[in-house]
């Protein structure tokens, strides 16, 4: 097995909209949610613009199909909560980042991440996972790139 590529970051505070979808396939959903609110504001036109993060919310249980993600996308001071649409303020911190491709390595991309950190300096800390759309919302699932997050301290 090749070596994850691990990088340190600091992400500083955001303000983000936030939406979420609910259901077997969510990561669609809040797609589809963000896309539909963001794309006519022009805030998906200039790719890499405003970051776009999403999350499990909750994480997958046992014995149900069913799991939430939501998803943000960086706003300036001018934008206000709309409908579905939440706008709130991210605080920041450290995290462990790597990049994968394709939806099919997101589990396994993960678990490498995981099994990283323990054995690193780092301690796993208590702020939000994330994970960093880096294409944009309408790529194919098998050409979707991501850098997942995983919350550190020192």
């Amino acid at each position: 097995m090749d070596t994850l590529e691990v990088r340190i970051v600091k992400l500083d505070p955001m303000r983000v909209a936030s939406v979420y979808g609910f259901g077997a396939s969510p990561e669609g959903e809040a797609i589809g949610k963000l896309a539909a609110w963001a794309g006519p504001k022009g805030l998906l036109d200039v790719p890499g613009q405003h970051r776009i993060f999403g999350f499990n919310a909750p994480n997958p249980s046992a014995g149900s199909p069913n799991y939430g993600y939501e998803m943000w996308i960086t706003v300036g001071p001018e934008v206000e909560p709309d409908g579905e649409v939440r706008v709130q303020e991210f605080p920041g911190g450290l995290y462990a980042v790597t990049r994968c491709k394709g939806v099919e390595t997101i589990t396994a991309t993960w678990k490498r991440l995981v099994a990283w950190l323990t054995e690193s300096k780092y301690k796993h800390a208590d702020h939000q996972w994330l994970e960093e759309h880096l294409t944009p919302l309408d790529t194919p699932y098998d050409e979707l790139t991501l850098d997942l997050y995983a919350p550190i301290a020192e």
